[in-house]
C-alpha cells in the first residue's frame, strides 16, 4: 500500500502571504489575522484591542447616539401634547350634574376653532345640558361653516348648535372692541340675518313665534322661538356675536323635551370681563 506524505508549509513571518495556501493577503485583511498568520500571540499583544475594549467602544458609540435621539424624541413629544391641547375636541362638560340633573359645558380655554385667526381671546360661553347630551363634531361642510364652534345632540331629544360670527357683518368697528348685541341691529334683523346658516331657510314674519330681549349680569340677549319649535339665543361680547340654536328631535318629542329645551336657552351665557378671568 502506498502512502502518500502530507506536508505543511509553515506561515510567512512577515505576513504578507498564508503558508498554508501561499495566497497573498489583501490590504484590508484585519492586523489580529496577519499577526495569527505569522505565529505570534495574538492575545498577549497590548497593541491589539481586546474583546472588552470592542464592547466598551460599540457601548459609548450608542450612549453618544442616545444622547442625541432622546432631546428629538421628547421635542417631538411635547409637540404633539401642544397640538393634542389645540386640536379637535376638548371635553368641557362637568362631570357632576346640579340639583335638577342639568351638566354645565364650559368652552375649555385651550379649544381651537376656525374662525379664531387673527381674532382676539375668546370668551368661555357656557350653558346647561341633560343627562345624555354629548358634543359631537363640528365639520366645515357644515351649514355654517366655519362660523360653527359647537355642536352637542341626544338621539331622543335633539341637538344644538353655537355660532360665533364677527361682529364686522353688522357694523364697522375695531380690532379690540367691545360691542353688545342692541348695538348691532333689531331682534327681527339679527334672527333673520342668521336664518340660513341656523335654519338653511330665510324667514318670514310668521316664522317667529316667540322674541324677547332680557339682561344677563347687565349684558343684553335676544331670545327666539322659531317654527317649528327651534329655541335661539344670541348676544354680543367684544368683536363677535355668539348664538345658539336648539332644534328638537321631532314635533312628538317637543312636548316631553320643551321644559327641558328652554332650559338650556335661558342657560346660555358669554361673559363680558372674560379678559379679567383669562
Amino acid at each position: 500500500m502506498l502512502f502518500s506524505r502530507v506536508t505543511t508549509t509553515p506561515c510567512n513571518k512577515s505576513a504578507r502571504q498564508c503558508g498554508d495556501c501561499k495566497r497573498a493577503f489583501s490590504s484590508n485583511t484585519p492586523r489580529n489575522v496577519r499577526l495569527a498568520a505569522a505565529g505570534e500571540d495574538v492575545a498577549g499583544r497590548s497593541d491589539t484591542p481586546s474583546a472588552s475594549t470592542s464592547c466598551f467602544e460599540f457601548g459609548r458609540r450608542h450612549a453618544l447616539a442616545a444622547l442625541v435621539t432622546v432631546p428629538a424624541v421628547l421635542q417631538a413629544n411635547a409637540a404633539l401634547a401642544v397640538q393634542g391641547l389645540t386640536a379637535g375636541r376638548i371635553p368641557g362638560i362637568s362631570t357632576t350634574a346640579d340639583a335638577d340633573g342639568f351638566y354645565t359645558y364650559t368652552r375649555p380655554e385651550g379649544k381651537s376653532g376656525g374662525h379664531g385667526v387673527g381674532w382676539s381671546e375668546m370668551p368661555r360661553y357656557s350653558f346647561k345640558v341633560p343627562a345624555g347630551w354629548q358634543e359631537t363634531p363640528v365639520s366645515i361642510a357644515d351649514l355654517g361653516g366655519t362660523e360653527i364652534d359647537l355642536r352637542f345632540a341626544c338621539p331622543e331629544e335633539g341637538h344644538l348648535q353655537v355660532v360665533v360670527a364677527p361682529v364686522l357683518r353688522f357694523a364697522d368697528v375695531g380690532y379690540n372692541a367691545d360691542v353688545r348685541i342692541t348695538d348691532l341691529n333689531k331682534p327681527e334683523n339679527i334672527i333673520s340675518g342668521f336664518a340660513p346658516e341656523l335654519f338653511g331657510r330665510p324667514l318670514n314674519d310668521e316664522d317667529v313665534l316667540e322674541q324677547r330681549v332680557l339682561q344677563k349680569k347687565d349684558v343684553p340677549y335676544y331670545e327666539w322661538q322659531v317654527k317649528p319649535h327651534n329655541l335661539v339665543s344670541a348676544t354680543a361680547v367684544g368683536n363677535r356675536v355668539f348664538i345658539m340654536n336648539i332644534t328638537p328631535r321631532s314635533s312628538r318629542t317637543w312636548a316631553k323635551t320643551s321644559a327641558a329645551l328652554r332650559r338650556m336657552q335661558e342657560s346660555f351665557y358669554v361673559p363680558s370681563d372674560y379678559k379679567k378671568l383669562t
